[in-house]
């Protein structure tokens, strides 16, 4: 597992299934199931190019404890898609799509490690009838899609939706 990767899953006390795999960015960030756990043994495996992305496949209950301790309150956000965790253009990431029960919506959390830390970058609030985001990506290659528009920053309101992806910016 690439260190960075390692120290993140680490760091949040996720748990990963398998080891580290790649794929095309696009298909990575596409694929809102499950993905598939890469073989045991695949500890340093790394991106071959600028659009491939190396991911752990994080055991979807270990993100609970994440998000409780995170956010101070037990049960709050309850993870509703598999978790992402990946890096991608030397940069890692962690997503998390949950409900969030004290707002009554869906909810895409999305956090950069850096040496410094987590930062999170991006937090879409979506329901049928209206999506809120504070949203602050520039720099990275990547965009929440919200209804087919990519949007990299700002705060703002939108028409509601039932899915909101990160995806890679175009």
């Amino acid at each position: 597992m690439s260190n960075n990767l390692r120290n993140l899953l680490i760091g949040a006390g996720v748990a990963a299934v398998g080891g580290i795999g790649t794929k095309l960015a696009v298909d990575y960030f596409r694929n809102r199931g499950q993905e598939e756990p890469a073989p045991e043994g695949n500890e340093d495996v790394k991106p071959s190019s600028a659009q491939e992305v190396a991911y752990a496949t994080v055991e979807p209950g270990s993100v609970q404890g994440f998000l409780d301790a995170s956010f101070g309150k037990p049960g709050r956000y309850v993870p509703t898609r598999p978790p992402k965790v990946f890096e991608y253009q030397d940069q890692q990431y962690m997503v998390i799509w949950a409900y969030d029960n004290d707002k009554s919506k869906n909810q895409l959390l999305a956090f950069k490690y850096t040496d410094q830390g987590r930062k999170m970058v991006a937090s879409v609030g979506y329901t049928a009838n209206a999506t809120d985001y504070n949203i602050s990506l520039d720099g990275t290659n990547l965009a929440i899609e919200v209804n087919g528009k990519q949007i990299t920053s700002g705060q703002g309101q939108t028409d509601g939706t039932d899915e909101v992806d990160l995806v890679p910016a175009g």
